[in-house]
């Protein structure tokens, strides 16, 4: 969790010491995409190089090329080696720390020539010190190489370079140690809850010193709830105090109700501050029951959860708090309530939203083990690297209210060997060793108990198991005594807007693991009626009403949230990323997120599709999801075409409707009162842009950003849903365009261009924040359509 801090006053008795300041470190940095060995050294010449700020992914910069070597599963986008340059300067100061939230992958980082390290995960953050080596006074300079080159070690898109944030700080020379507090709630009642808190203090000094340790719990309000001091003698470099607090009438985190305390931590000597320290922390109980499923402050709770990987679309891996809200804003308005960090450690602004927004995070650590997926992958760093990195990743998220569950792998292969049983405890003892507050598990895929020796090693909590939705009915007799959560779900394939007639038969693309994918569409689409999935798979609604009748399913992740960029099952090059997003790759919701929204919210919903621009007499399938309401009815032109209910564990309704063009309208009634309407009309020829944005003004950081929406419409406004022109961007003002998307699957377009196609209808266009405020002006223009512009505003004055 980020923590924010302030600069303290020098304390005498410590004269080379300082208070403690962090900065983030993303400015101003020089980029080469190449390999140089004397890049480490701090004399070398990199004026030529490029100068950018960080966050960065390298690979979402190049081009879409077969050749390659990520090959198709990671998106077929460039990848390789690359180095990064940061020139500073610093007063003399007691301890400096540089903080990496994530390199991909196997970074080495020197500071003026001397190297620090390496860390080969791609996902974890990390810290070194960089006291012993700087001038002060004078010009110092970070180095970092990033060596991307051996592929494949990836199932999706990784990413290339310093993808996430990087945090400077500088401090006394006695303070609270990296990741050094933990915060846990040992005890919660309807009265009051105990907060115990142990903080780890760091001596950089010798001899010993006496500190008092200062605890302050301020409620989200800033009122003040507890407060504990504590004298210390500190003998050793490393001290570990505990101290517990009283809250009264304490607000329970939850999805529904999100309530944060704040936990101050000071070190004082000699009425002088030493070291201020923040985290953030959630008053919950909870467990996971073999019979009820999951039990949040009392109250049984589905998991109503889907999988994330890390990349942002069009920004590829390059974190973007923005962009990382609109996408938690997007599965909360759906009803989603959980997050599966698949399948690695997440960036901490993730974390950080999931707390503030109220979702329950599933915190993953790793792909495989020993055994490997990809011919380069972490398998070859397993051996040395689990331990620190899993302590790593346990240290750093540990505090956070929405983590829930430590899955300690995905369809590890150790499953089908006695060396998982090992492992499985080791890693197991790993997460238990640092934090006894969350279940483990592991999701598994093989269902035979006698073969899985992950199972068979005793160190899951909570079974996890990856589909095998039909096999539900058996986990109670299967796993005797374990809760049980549906892991990964559904693998269903979609693509936005696309319809494939008639829609009441079910399909497996491929059929089978080695079968020929037979009823392909040449355009590389997949039709948007959820009845499509991969052959290991099964559509949303069969895997949803397995999920829901049974209690004892603590909850489902489904997969996936997003599209995301790499593993286009079911088709081959020039398909470039997935097709098992509820929402694709833009940010567009497909249809089936209002199945969702009608089953996992209590917002009325009425939805119809597909579109209404057919062939005349051609028969359509129209679905409609809808809740809150008994029935509906269909009238094409004003006449009825029949009123449809739910049937037993029905998800939607279907009318098979001869096309003829004009206004389809749907209407939900309950009780014989109408609750929603809902028309799709017949769209004419495209004739202008209509451009819309999801908030107005943005701050003037740099790296705020805002998503604009690009409709081609007809006439009167209504969109056209097979148009696709050419469009062209244009920015002016306090801002840049970051990229552009249509969230068609096998679309090779550069998102970092200035002209993309429309796909369905529809464009993203991402603008990005500049550092001065103004008015941003965007511009897009296209073939054989009349222009748009919209302004927005970009303030340094923003809350």
């Amino acid at each position: 969790m980020r923590r924010l801090f302030l600069w303290i006053i020098l304390l005498p008795a410590l004269a080379s010491a300082q208070g403690r300041h962090v900065m983030k470190f993303d400015t101003g940095w020089k980029f080469f995409g190449g390999d140089t060995a004397v890049a480490k050294d701090p004399v070398f010449d990199d004026g030529g190089w490029r100068r950018l700020d960080l966050p960065h992914d390298w690979s979402i910069e190049g081009p879409f090329d077969k050749q390659n070597s990520t090959g198709q599963a990671e998106g077929g986008l460039p990848a390789g080696v690359c180095w990064y340059r940061k020139h500073f300067r610093l007063p003399a100061a007691g301890v400096v720390l540089v903080d990496f939230d994530g390199i991909y992958r196997n970074s080495e980082v020197w500071i003026n020539g001397h190297y620090l390290g390496r860390r080969p995960n791609g996902y974890i953050s990390f810290q070194y010190e960089l006291t012993p080596w700087l001038r002060a006074g004078g010009e110092n300079v970070l180095a970092v190489r990033v060596d991307n080159a051996q592929q494949p070690n990836s199932r999706w898109y990784s990413g290339t370079g310093i993808y996430r944030h990087v945090w400077l700080t500088t401090l006394s020379r006695i303070f609270v140690d990296h990741w050094g507090t933990f915060v846990t709630t040992p005890e919660v009642g309807g009265r009051s809850a105990r907060i115990h808190v142990s903080t780890t203090i760091r001596k950089a000094l010798p001899g010993v010193h006496e500190v008092k340790l200062e605890t302050t719990l301020f409620n989200m309000e800033g009122g003040l709830e507890g407060h504990a001091t504590r004298r210390l003698l500190l003998k050793d470099s490393l001290d570990v105090a505990n101290q517990d607090l009283i809250v009264s009438s304490p607000h329970l985190w939850s999805p529904e109700h999100v309530y944060l305390y704040k936990v101050r931590t000071r070190l004082i000597s000699e009425g002088h501050v030493l070291d201020e320290y923040f985290t953030y922390t959630g008053v919950r109980r909870f467990r996971f029951d073999v019979q009820k499923g999951f039990i949040l402050n009392g109250v049984p709770l589905k998991i109503k959860g889907v999988c994330l990987h890390h990349d942002l679309g069009a920004l590829g891996a390059a974190v973007n708090k923005s962009a990382i809200i609109r996408q938690l804003r997007l599965l909360k308005e759906m009803g989603c309530n959980a997050i599966r960090t698949s399948h690695n450690p997440p960036a901490p602004e993730l974390l950080d939203a999931c707390d503030r927004m109220g979702f329950i995070v599933m915190d993953e650590a790793f792909d495989m083990w020993r055994k490997k997926k990809n011919k380069y992958d972490y398998s070859l760093d397993f051996p040395v690297w689990h331990v620190r990195d899993l302590q790593d990743q346990v240290l750093r998220d540990r505090n956070h209210p929405s983590v829930f569950i430590w899955s300690i792998g995905n369809e590890i292969r150790e499953q089908f060997d006695s060396t998982g049983i090992s492992l499985a405890r080791e890693l197991a003892g790993i997460v238990r060793s640092l934090d006894t507050t969350r279940p483990v598990t592991s999701a598994l895929t093989e269902t035979d108990t006698m073969k899985n020796f992950i199972y068979r090693s005793g160190a899951l909590d909570i079974i996890g198991l990856n589909y095998n939705h039909e096999k539900y009915d058996s986990v109670l007799l299967k796993y005797s005594g374990h809760p049980f959560i549906a892991s990964e779900t559904t693998s269903a394939l979609e693509t936005r807007g696309h319809y494939d007639m008639p829609s009441d038969s079910i399909r497996r693309w491929p059929a089978a693991a080695k079968a020929p994918l037979v009823g392909a569409n040449p355009d590389y689409t997949v039709s948007a009626y959820d009845n499509v999935s991969a052959y290991w798979g099964s559509t949303h609604e069969e895997t949803w009403k397995a999920a829901k009748r049974d209690p004892f399913v603590s909850g489902l992740f489904i997969w996936t949230g997003f599209d995301y960029l790499g593993e286009p099952t079911p088709y081959p090059w020039p398909a470039r990323s997935s097709y098992f997003g509820i929402i694709d790759l833009a940010g567009f919701p497909k249809d089936v997120y209002y199945m969702y929204q009608s089953e996992w919210t209590a917002t009325p919903v009425l939805h119809i599709f597909p579109h209404w621009n057919w062939k005349a007499g051609q028969a359509v399938d129209v679905w409609a999801y809808y809740n809150q309401a008994d029935e509906v009815e269909l009238f094409l032109n004003g006449r009825s075409l029949g009123i449809r209910r739910k049937q037993g564990d029905d998800l939607h309704v279907m009318w098979r409707v001869a096309f003829e063009p004009g206004v389809l309208r749907a209407v939900s009634r309950k009780n014989g009162r109408v609750v929603l309407e809902r028309e799709v009309r017949t769209a004419g020829p495209a004739t202008r842009i209509k451009l819309s944005v999801d908030h107005s003004t943005l701050r003037a950081d740099g790296e705020d950003l805002a998503f604009i929406t690009v409709r081609i419409v007809d006439a009167q406004g209504q969109r056209v849903p097979d148009a696709n022109p050419l469009l062209h961007f244009s920015v002016e003002g306090a801002g840049v365009l970051a990229g552009a998307d249509n969230g068609y699957e096998a679309d090779l377009e550069s998102f970092q261009g200035a002209d993309h196609r429309a796909y369905n209808g529809l464009c993203l266009g991402i603008v990005r924040s500049g550092r001065k405020g103004g008015k941003v002006v965007v511009r897009v223009s296209g073939e054989g359509v009349a222009p748009s512009v919209l302004t927005i505003s970009s303030s340094s004055l923003f809350p």
